[in-house]
């Protein structure tokens, strides 16, 4: 629904990634979006990919503003469709169209199957209307983790036919390295700091982190805490937060960064940790492990591999949890930093781009194999 990569979050990160390495193994791609948030980097970022970005009618539901004739011609033109969320109105168009037209499509979800968070209504409404026969007629069903098979079960998917083929990251996108210009820009000095990634919102946990943060602000009295991401509402409360916590000065909301100024930040952090309440695949624990830097994560963001690689440690989704991993990451820095070179080695092995890209062409030409035969 937006490739924006402030607002965008890990779907909109996913869709330009993936689209990126379609493009560049040979594959002619569109991308079908709304023009919110649209930068001309991004364009930039995208070259050789097309893109039809429809104006938006109404930004809190990304209505778009289109033409019958415009959306039938974009979907008789493709070989293939892959609709990427679900709670999506351009998801639905779509599928409207390619039912009657015949064209194979894929979903991928990437955690968005379960009713969570805001607009439940809407959403059990979204399914009845839609929802539920989208997701079970698509000619391909794709998990990012083993995790998200079972809420394609709750939609009456047969978990022998999900085929699981993880997010991906792009090294490339990683190697701008300026601790000492990082730490200058927001007052850290030589502090070491414990690195938040992620919208401040409900979902992502920050309010967990804060408050596990000020529990341990005597234990941790040299650390500081980076939190990057945009506000989606909770900023204020947090900010509250630390200043009743009396933390305030040690901790540092940056907003929004991406490019270098996000990789800097990944190298310079002494660990990250993820706190989300409600998670498919993290993306963020590869911007981590490209890094080389380890995490704590809670039990709801679908990477328990992590431990059994000994690149962090996986903790329940509270404030006692967060607590406990983070006192039992910093009391061993030598260990620390051997797991973040875990981690590391793990995520260049099983998730650059260069290699997830071909999983995507292997079902891809499954699925048009089988609809040839078929015709």
């Amino acid at each position: 629904m937006s490739i924006d990569p402030v607002m965008g979050g890990g779907t909109a990160e996913r869709t330009v990634q993936m689209s990126r390495f379609l493009t560049k193994a040979g594959m002619e791609c569109t991308i079908l979006t709304i023009d919110i948030g649209l930068s001309q980097e991004r364009l930039e970022s995208l070259e050789g990919t097309r893109i039809v970005a429809l104006p938006c009618l109404h930004k809190r539901f990304y209505i778009p503003r289109f033409t019958n004739r415009e959306i039938r011609n974009l979907i008789e033109e493709a070989d293939i469709i892959h609709l990427m969320g679900h709670w999506t109105f351009i998801n639905s168009l779509v599928h409207h169209f390619a039912v009657p037209l015949k064209k194979p499509y894929v979903v991928c979800p990437a955690g968005a199957l379960p009713v969570f968070g805001r607009s439940k209504l809407l959403k059990a409404v979204y399914n009845r209307v839609s929802g539920r026969r989208m997701i079970q007629g698509a000619s391909a069903h794709i998990a990012v983790t083993p995790d998200e098979v079972s809420q394609f079960q709750q939609y009456g998917v047969d978990p022998d036919k999900v085929t699981v083929i993880p997010n991906g990251i792009d090294d490339a996108n990683y190697q701008s390295r300026d601790n000492e210009g990082f730490r200058s820009r927001y007052g850290l000095k030589d502090h070491p700091f414990i690195l938040f990634l992620g919208r401040l919102n409900p979902i992502k946990g920050p309010d967990l982190l804060v408050e596990a943060f000020g529990c341990l602000k005597t234990r941790l009295q040299n650390h500081h805490l980076v939190l990057v991401g945009p506000d989606e509402g909770m900023l204020p409360a947090l900010k509250e937060m630390a200043r009743a916590k009396r933390i305030e000065d040690r901790i540092h909301f940056t907003g929004y960064l991406g490019g270098t100024d996000k990789s800097n930040a990944c190298h310079a952090a002494d660990l990250l940790v993820i706190p989300s309440r409600q998670e498919a695949m993290s993306i963020v624990v590869l911007e981590a492990g490209i890094s080389g830097i380890p995490v704590v994560m809670t039990d709801r963001c679908g990477f328990h591999d992590i431990e059994d690689i000994e690149g962090g440690y996986i903790v329940p989704a509270s404030t006692e949890g967060i607590k406990s991993g983070l006192l039992k990451m910093l009391q061993d820095p030598e260990k620390m930093g051997q797991m973040g070179r875990n981690l590391k080695t793990y995520v260049e092995r099983h998730f650059l781009w260069d290699v997830i890209v071909h999983e995507y062409l292997d079902l891809y030409g499954r699925i048009l194999g089988k609809a040839a035969t078929v015709l």
